[in-house]
């Protein structure tokens, strides 16, 4: 018996070769995936910078705990890797009842509220991860449909210095700092942490500024003292 193939147009041959050879490519392990057709050139930019931001708060998380012990035995039985599970890269609430389910400012702001009694570490990292989160209109990762807001990218960076400056400033009652974090150690300072908070500050600008360029919309700079800044609107 003989089996009839119908004959394909020469564009459509070339179209189904196109695609063959873009999946078998895709297989081969050198980075490329179908899904990126769907990427521009600024999304694959931006996905970069969100994996960067993601590994920040992760490093961020662990040497607050590292410094600051007390914070994760108020909850018995956590350790720092559940905390990093917990805020996982692709979470899109960044709720948690312990903090009265607060995100972005108002879990910030706990950390320096006296009157909270939970991880200060814990609530910090939320309000910094839901923040990013929210400059990127709360997503892992952009394709082509997707549009960034310029301004949330700058007040998100502006956030993260007022943060750095609020945990080398803001003391208890007592005189102690909330969560210790720059510091000297045999007498050598540790600015690790200032550092850190840097390159999470630069990568929102320098994305801020792409985003700017695209869409071709100014920022909105601010200029103030630290010491009477509250932290700005993200939008969550």
């Amino acid at each position: 018996m003989t089996i009839s193939i119908p004959r394909l147009s020469s564009v459509a041959l070339l179209l189904l070769v196109s695609v063959s050879t873009l999946f078998l490519t895709g297989c081969g392990g050198n980075g490329f995936s179908l899904k990126n057709l769907a990427k521009s050139d600024i999304d694959m930019v931006t996905d970069i910078y969100i994996r960067e931001q993601y590994f920040h708060t992760r490093e961020l998380m662990t040497k607050l705990y590292k410094r600051n012990p007390r914070e994760l035995t108020k909850n018995p039985g956590y350790t720092i890797n559940k905390r990093l599970k917990q805020l996982g890269r692709t979470r899109s609430s960044f709720r948690f009842p312990e903090l009265g389910n607060k995100v972005g400012n108002d879990a910030l702001n706990l950390v320096f509220d006296e009157a909270f009694k939970g991880d200060r570490v814990f609530a910090l990292l939320v309000g910094i991860r839901s923040s990013l989160h929210a400059s990127y209109n709360q997503k892992s990762e952009l394709y082509l449909l997707d549009e960034l807001d310029q301004q949330k990218l700058y007040n998100s960076a502006r956030n993260l210095e007022i943060i750095a400056w609020r945990l080398r400033a803001f003391r208890q009652a007592d005189g102690t700092l909330f969560l210790l974090s720059n510091g000297y150690q045999d007498g050598i300072p540790n600015l690790s942490y200032e550092r850190l908070f840097g390159k999470m500050i630069g990568l929102q600008d320098m994305m801020a500024k792409i985003v700017s360029g695209k869409n071709d919309r100014t920022i909105n700079t601010v200029v103030h003292g630290m010491a009477t800044t509250a932290l700005l609107p993200i939008g969550i």
